[in-house]
């Protein structure tokens, strides 16, 4: 038998291949299916993410998912994590008629900041800041980026946070993964992503069942 997320008109290649199609049958997490495999090596991220904001639907719903824990919670601001935090969190912020903050990599803003070196899940060090006059003594901030993988770069936004004494009011992510560092976010914050228990362990484990609609495409095309 199928998993469930594949007993949908979302799971068939058509539709994953489709950007602008919708299923009429929307199930937990539909829209993670239009999710990308890396066709490029391991010098880059296991997937795409951001194929899905394509879809107007898929955006929403995406947002409307991980916003339901927080709709009774009180946030301030919304910052968004460089670089694809920024797509996602942007549109929190609009959703929510919050102001947005960027958290940069370093060497990019022309005003005093506050800086956090970490190392992102590539193994690389980097440096993370933000400007100085944004974040205020007991300010909630919903921290929104892309994704989870070793946690290093979330873990730097929540210490640019606070040390300035503002408030984490959440974390909100399309995946958070079962990595040490993910983890610890979980553990320590009010957190959110969008993927359903069913599909947890593919995302833990770096492949989708969805991939197969698009390896079944590039197999045609050769």
């Amino acid at each position: 038998m199928q998993p469930p997320h594949l007993m949908t008109g979302c799971s068939s290649p058509a539709v994953h291949l489709d950007l602008f199609k919708s299923p009429e049958k929307k199930t937990p997490g539909w829209y993670l299916s239009l999710m990308a495999p890396n066709e490029k090596g391991p010098n880059y991220a296991w997937l795409d993410p951001s194929r899905l904001y394509c879809n107007q639907h898929a955006l929403q719903d995406c947002i409307e998912d991980l916003l339901q824990p927080f709709k009774n919670d009180q946030i301030d601001l919304v910052a968004g994590i460089d670089a694809m935090g920024f797509i996602l969190g942007a549109a929190v912020a609009s959703h929510l008629k919050k102001g947005f903050l960027a958290i940069r990599k370093a060497g990019h803003l022309c005003v005093k900041t506050h800086n956090q070196s970490y190392v992102d899940y590539s193994g690389r060090e980097k440096n993370a800041e933000v400007r100085t006059d944004a974040i205020k003594p007991g300010l909630r901030i919903l921290l929104v980026d892309q994704w989870i993988e070793t946690g290093g770069t979330m873990k730097a936004a929540i210490k640019l946070v606070e040390e300035q004494g503002g408030i984490v009011a959440g974390v909100a992510t399309i995946c958070i993964e079962d990595s040490e560092g993910g983890r610890w976010v979980k553990e320590n914050y009010k957190c959110s992503d969008c993927v359903p228990e069913d599909l947890r362990s593919q995302f833990n484990e770096h492949f989708l069942d969805s991939f197969n609609a698009f390896n079944s495409q590039q197999m045609k095309n050769e």
